[in-house]
């Protein structure tokens, strides 16, 4: 699949910090492939590119609800049965690895629970319910900045991996 981002884009995105950055590479894919993700599409992304939107997933779930709240939401699967945790690794995020493995945990032991329909209220219950997951969403917003920026500092060394520049 052609992937495109724009090089003044680009450098201005660059220009206004990490997240920026990265957004122009998730809005290029995104855009590639309609804006939503399917098993079809899926197929034609690489494994650099759908650990990126694994990780705008994550970030956009554990940032506004927590761990709880992400895999409630049905992300889950996409999170912990795919090897996203062992490419974040090898990307040399390493932390972030050890943290995605230690939700792993508590999804296995939780997560049917946690994925079960439920009122708003039973659901706000949940986070009462599974204290053990607090120490993770701490954690993981307390490191989320250096994580975007390894992200994008990842993504600058492997800009092939992710989409192609127009000049």
């Amino acid at each position: 699949m052609d992937i495109w981002v724009n090089d003044d884009e680009l450098r201005g995105a660059a220009a206004e910090g990490m997240d920026a950055f990265v957004t122009v590479f998730l809005r290029a894919i995104h855009d590639a492939i309609g804006g939503e993700l399917t098993a079809e599409n899926m197929q034609q992304l690489n494994a650099d590119q759908l650990t990126l939107l694994a990780w705008e997933a994550l970030h956009g779930e554990v940032m506004d609800g927590g761990f709880v709240q992400l895999i409630h939401n049905g992300y889950g699967p996409f999170i912990f049965k795919n090897p996203f945790a062992k490419a974040v690794r090898l990307w040399g995020l390493r932390d972030l690895s050890k943290l995605v493995y230690e939700a792993h945990t508590l999804y296995v032991k939780h997560g049917d629970e946690i994925t079960r329909d439920c009122t708003d209220e039973e659901f706000m219950a949940m986070f009462e319910q599974y204290p053990e997951f607090d120490e993770l969403d701490d954690a993981f917003i307390e490191h989320e900045e250096e994580w975007t920026e390894q992200m994008a500092r990842y993504i600058d060394e492997h800009v092939e991996r992710f989409a192609s520049i127009k000049h």
